[in-house]
């Protein structure tokens, strides 16, 4: 388990919470951060629980930059099981998975189920790109994301990124907190 995922630095940290703009707005009124970007609903398609095929995963979510590390908070909407819901079951959140990105996403999955720590919940997102989350609780207390090199990917982390840099760090950002993509 140590070596698989050497060469894949973390770059981000995920939350799930019970409303996304309460969330958005205490995590500004905390941290300073922002903007959150995002927010519209969407559908995770394509979604397998635990090896079995099982209704979409209905969410909103934000990214937003704090210094190098991403953060995105995610508002889970639907009610079937996911890898969200095995953590925080109902309407409660907190700390639920660190992402990933993997030259070669199969093999890097494939290798953490031989390892011992399986699959949760594997979809595909609305752009196309298929990603995991991998069950590591007994191991670390919370999930790993698997993301495939993506184009689509990299440039919502680079645009995060950007708009934060650009984003005035005194201002009270009530119109502008959360901006879609």
């Amino acid at each position: 388990m140590l070596s698989i995922l050497k060469d894949c630095p973390i770059v981000q940290n995920c939350y799930v919470v019970p409303n996304l703009e309460e969330a958005c707005q205490q995590f500004h009124d905390i941290y300073g951060i922002g903007p959150f970007i995002g927010g519209g609903e969407a559908a995770l398609e394509g979604h397998v629980y635990r090896g079995h095929a099982v209704d979409p995963i209905s969410i909103k979510g934000v990214f937003v930059q704090s210094g190098d590390l991403n953060v995105e908070l995610v508002e889970v909407l639907s009610d079937g099981p996911c890898a969200f819901t095995d953590l925080y079951p109902g309407k409660i959140g907190g700390f639920h998975h660190v992402a990933v990105f993997c030259d070669d996403y199969e093999a890097q999955r494939d290798a953490l189920v031989a390892a011992g720590y399986p699959v949760a919940s594997e979809f595909t997102v609305p752009f196309g790109a298929q990603i995991c989350y991998i069950d590591t609780r007994p191991l670390l207390g919370h999930f790993i994301e698997l993301y495939p090199e993506h184009e689509i990917i990299r440039d919502m982390y680079a645009r995060t990124r950007t708009e934060a840099e650009n984003w005035p760090k005194n201002e009270g950002h009530q119109g502008d907190l959360i901006r879609p993509w």
